[in-house]
Formats: structure tokens, C-alpha cells, sequence
């Protein structure tokens, strides 16, 4: 059985990334058709029109987890030591929000996989926000289906 023959068993989406370990393990990166600002008591940490939604299913279907180019992130955020490794995206860096003078403001609130494999590629220096910490926003484009 090849690997397509797999993953047409395990889900009906032919747009999936899956796990070569396990195949019930699966990811779809989608664009977000509009506007994300992702805020943090009110303050606008990111504002993007090319943000990537990521729906994840492992040991359980997992909170949409959305990502934005580190361009478009406007908080002033510090790479911390910590990393893990995810068999879907890669080894992902984590950082702190920290204020102008450098005072953590909010530790390990974000992450980025510098890292990827190839089939995840396009989440590669993309910036998530741990989605229970901050607030998310998202404005459709006019006409957008």
C-alpha cells in the first residue's frame, strides 16, 4: 500500500499533510481569506492580510492555530531557549513578549518553526500566538467566500 493509498483511507481532504509515522495524524494549512489582528488586553501584537490557518488532528482535533508572517507582527518579542518538534511541521523556537526595556511581559506566548520540513514549508518563519493567551480577530475581504 503506497503512502497515497493511506492517507485516501485515513481522511476525504486530498490537501492534507500527514505524519509518515502515523497517518492519523494530519494537517491542512489554508490561507485566511482577510484580515487577522491578534491582540493581547487590547494591544495589537500582529495585523496581517497573509495569515495561514493550521486545523490539526492527533490524539484529539486541536484549536485552529493561526500564523502570520513575522513582518506583520508588531510586538516586540524575545527567542527564548525553549524548542520542540512536532513530526507534522518541524522544530519550533518560542519567544517572549517583552516590553520596550526588555521586562517579560508575557513568557512563551509565541512560536515560530524556523525549521520545517519540506511539506510544511509554508508555514517556515511564520508566527503563531498561543490562541487560549491572546485575542484573535478576523475580518473577511469584501466578497470573499
Amino acid at each position: 500500500m503506497t503512502p497515497a493509498d493511506v492517507q485516501a483511507q485515513v481522511t476525504l481532504s486530498r490537501h492534507t499533510i500527514h505524519n509518515p509515522d502515523e497517518p492519523r495524524h494530519f494537517m491542512r494549512i489554508k490561507p485566511v481569506k482577510g484580515r487577522v489582528r491578534i491582540l493581547l488586553d487590547g494591544e495589537v501584537l500582529a495585523e496581517s492580510d497573509s495569515a495561514m490557518r493550521v486545523l490539526e488532528a492527533g490524539r484529539d482535533l486541536y484549536d485552529p492555530v493561526l500564523y502570520v508572517p513575522a513582518g506583520d507582527v508588531r510586538a516586540k518579542l524575545s527567542q527564548v531557549g525553549k524548542r520542540t518538534f512536532c513530526p507534522l511541521k518541524g522544530h519550533a523556537s518560542y519567544f517572549d513578549l517583552v516590553s520596550e526595556e526588555g521586562r517579560v511581559e508575557a513568557p512563551e506566548i509565541a512560536w515560530s518553526y524556523q525549521e520545517t520540513f519540506d511539506f510544511a514549508e509554508e508555514l517556515k518563519d511564520l508566527v503563531a500566538f498561543d490562541p487560549a493567551r491572546v485575542a484573535i480577530e478576523e475580518h473577511p475581504r469584501p466578497g470573499a467566500a
